[in-house]
């Protein structure tokens, strides 16, 4: 009987012959994951709850809020409850911050620890894909290789890969980040007390939230505006400064950060799974398939997109789909519909390519289904050129999104998004409350930025001869019907 070579002993027996780089990985890990565990906890409930909220009758919506309520309570290394910074002056010293630093050097350490922390786990996951590639992967090489070297020397997507990772980050960990909460800040303002040094009186006074922040908006120059890096009469610090109603305007950016992230990957997704689809069925059976998916793309594409957008909107203003998560949902299906007609023309071409490959005829002669040579066969060389015009698109959802909110037709308020705080703030771009607009444009323009360099480095990286027009033939969606 003939013994198996190293290359053929499954994963599993070859980590256990080599078990000190996959256990010491997997210690760091177990770190890492722990330190925040209650925040891993809590991201399952909020699934929970998002899963509640879209079933009519919302059952169980009770014991999913107290689920909720009680992962809240598990401390984590990154919260607000280990590096709190919402104290108050009490005359001599800073009380309710973390070491008695003031509200400012307290949120710097937590925003500076939350960005370490993120870090450190991308280090950790890069630290994995080394040590399976030095110690237990089969082979010494692999075209990935070449993809990831090509992107390493790629410092324009570098750069896009760096600020995309910012933005991730400051929308995953929006909780942390913010240096007040949406809830005590943007939603229920008027549920909440703040404790502050009142010079007047020489002593502590309370105030409700909603109250500080009538009088801590920015609608000009004087005492009616709270600029970035400063605090307001109340004693809290606002890094980004304060909005015309008051409220954080950092808290507000990277809320708005999380909306807009959601939005974009989710609606991509779903184009990205419907363009898949579609371009496996009409590469696969071709003739009268590919015909009508033709005609059903160029309906799509003929009409103006930001038009489509903003009629679908108006259509569905007072239906209860526009009702879900402020508008979320509506969006993200409108997207979907929209953007996949660009996916379906953007892999058609690549997709006819494999379909008349000789391996598709081997695999049919063999007796496999449609959809197994769809899946197994075709899908796997065809994602490749997807995932490089997905990531492409993320930019321009964003800007979209942006753009119907400016209108007042994208996410409702209170939620926060980018687009409705440049519209709010647009009368006092000319003064000293020039912040309210300026700093979300911005950072629409960076993270727009950041995802496009991003995009051309992952295209550049996935396929170098994009640019030379070897490829222009798979590009323009050939193939023959």
């Amino acid at each position: 009987m003939s013994t198996k070579t190293e290359t053929e002993l499954p994963l599993r027996q070859r980590i256990a012959e080599n078990p000190q780089p996959a256990l010491v990985w997997a210690a760091v890990g177990a770190v890492l994951i722990g330190v925040e565990l209650g925040a891993v906890l809590q991201v399952f409930g909020a699934l929970a709850g998002v899963i509640v909220n879209l079933l009519p009758g919302d059952p169980g919506a009770a014991t999913v809020a107290s689920l909720q309520e009680s992962l809240k309570s598990i401390p984590t290394l990154v919260s607000r409850d280990v590096i709190p910074n919402q104290g108050y002056w009490d005359g001599s010293q800073y009380v309710g911050t973390f070491l008695g630093l003031s509200p400012a050097a307290a949120w710097a350490v937590r925003f500076v620890l939350v960005y370490a922390y993120a870090f450190a786990v991308l280090a950790w996951l890069w630290d994995g894909y080394n040590r399976f590639r030095r110690h237990y992967r089969r082979v010494d090489w692999t075209p990935r290789d070449d993809v990831i070297d090509r992107f390493r020397g790629h410092s324009w997507g570098e750069f896009g890969l760096i600020i995309t990772i910012m933005f991730v980050v400051m929308a995953v960990f929006a909780p942390a980040v913010g240096p007040t909460t949406m809830e005590k800040n943007i939603l229920q303002p008027y549920d909440y007390e703040i404790s502050y040094f009142d010079e007047e009186t020489e002593s502590v006074e309370t105030a409700l939230v909603g109250e500080a922040n009538i009088g801590s908006g920015s609608q000009g120059a004087g005492d009616e505006n709270v600029g970035p890096m400063s605090y307001d009469d109340f004693g809290r610090f606002h890094p980004f400064g304060t909005a015309t109603n008051g409220k954080d305007l950092f808290t507000q950016v990277v809320f708005g950060a999380r909306i807009s992230l959601t939005i974009a990957t989710l609606s991509i997704g779903i184009a990205g799974l419907i363009g898949l689809a579609l371009a496996m069925i009409t590469a696969y059976y071709k003739g009268l398939a590919d015909m009508v998916v033709v005609l059903a793309s160029d309906s799509i594409q003929s009409l103006p997109l930001i038009m489509v957008l903003i009629l679908m909107l108006v259509i569905f203003q007072n239906t209860w789909v526009r009702e879900l998560y402020d508008g979320a949902v509506l969006i993200i299906l409108i997207f979907s519909l929209v953007y996949w007609p660009f996916i379906w023309r953007a892999i058609r071409g690549p997709a006819f390519q494999v379909s008349e490959q000789d391996w598709i005829d081997a695999a049919k002669s063999f007796g496999q289904t449609p959809g197994q040579v769809m899946r197994k066969h075709m899908a796997p060389y065809v994602f490749s050129y997807m995932l490089i015009y997905a990531s492409l698109s993320l930019g321009g959802i964003i800007i979209s999104v942006a753009g119907l909110s400016y209108l007042n037709l994208g996410i409702t308020a209170p939620t926060p998004e980018w687009g409705r705080l440049i519209a709010d703030g647009q009368q006092y771009v000319a003064s000293p409350s020039w912040h309210i607009s300026f700093i979300p444009g911005v950072l629409i323009t960076l993270v727009v930025t950041g995802l496009n360099a991003f995009g051309d480095g992952i295209r550049d990286a996935i396929d170098p001869q994009a640019d030379t027009g070897e490829n222009e033939t798979a590009a323009a969606g050939g193939g023959g019907a």
